[in-house]
């Protein structure tokens, strides 16, 4: 097993590339030095079909959504779930007082801590690492690390539900849903369901398939699916609409009542309290 998954090494790679734009979304500092080994070899191999516009945009998405949920206050603890080589604990500004939480197996989290420290990274908030396999029972360890359930969160989950089925992610959503206190929130996102049927994406899917990495779950209906697993949308985007990426996305935005288009949500939602 790769201590650093091709996920995580392709999306740094893409966050590397991003940060080198003139007109960047975001700026990575140490996207470069994690993508190693293999990242940008799997740009290339993946390429097409909008992948590194997507990242760069969903990057940037919830990266608005962390500086709005917390902006008010209420937030204090940010859990970041298949944190991977995220590095917005040392990038981005946090308010006084924000407990950030980072999930993942333990073998990435010993790699990134080397490499960051190798880079004479800090964190800008108080990090907090949880080595965990998110396939097993993860909780006890998110809270063995000092996560109170009793105090509002902000969950966040980039670029993780493509890859369970539609049980593992409404098991996910309503395993968060039952750890939130109310006033909790979720920023995260999902594929369209036609996106994985579509010979447009057929090329791509093969070969993450072929690496071991499939893309498995998508729906195109994102609101009723987080209403049936303790959720309510606040916010439900695409790519190129305003606040998400306009100008940047190289396709046509298709009208919502459009059957059949191929679609990639970003999703912003608040814990529903009986």
């Amino acid at each position: 097993m790769d201590a650093v998954s091709y996920t995580a090494q392709w999306m740094a790679a893409a966050r590397a590339e991003e940060s080198e734009r003139e007109d960047a979304l975001f700026t990575d500092p140490f996207a470069r030095e994690l993508a190693a080994p293999r990242g940008f070899e799997l740009i290339e191999r993946y390429a097409g079909g909008g992948l590194l516009p997507f990242i760069s945009i969903r990057t940037r998405f919830l990266d608005d959504a962390i500086r709005d949920v917390l902006a008010g206050g209420e937030v204090r603890q940010v859990v970041l779930i298949a944190a991977g080589m995220d590095t917005r604990a040392f990038r981005l500004d946090w308010p006084d007082g924000v407990e950030l939480y980072e999930v993942d197996h333990a073998l990435l989290t010993a790699e990134k801590r080397r490499r960051l420290d190798a880079l004479g990274a800090e964190p800008r908030v108080d990090r907090r690492e949880v080595a965990a396999d998110l396939t097993q029972e993860w909780l006890p360890a998110l809270e063995a690390a000092g996560f109170d359930r009793d105090r509002p969160t902000l969950w966040v989950a980039e670029a993780l539900t493509f890859f369970l089925t539609e049980e593992q992610a409404a098991g996910l959503l309503r395993l968060l849903a039952s750890a939130s206190a109310p006033g909790s929130h979720l920023a995260f996102d999902i594929l369209g369901r036609a996106l994985l049927r579509s010979p447009f994406s057929k090329r791509f899917l093969d070969t993450l398939a072929a690496d071991g990495t499939p893309w498995i779950f998508g729906t195109d209906e994102p609101e009723e699916f987080l209403t049936a697993n303790g959720w309510k949308t606040t916010d439900l985007r695409e790519p190129g609409q305003p606040g998400a990426g306009e100008g940047r996305w190289p396709y046509d935005v298709q009208p919502r009542d459009r059957r059949g288009a191929n679609r990639l949500w970003l999703i912003r939602a608040e814990v529903v309290k009986s």
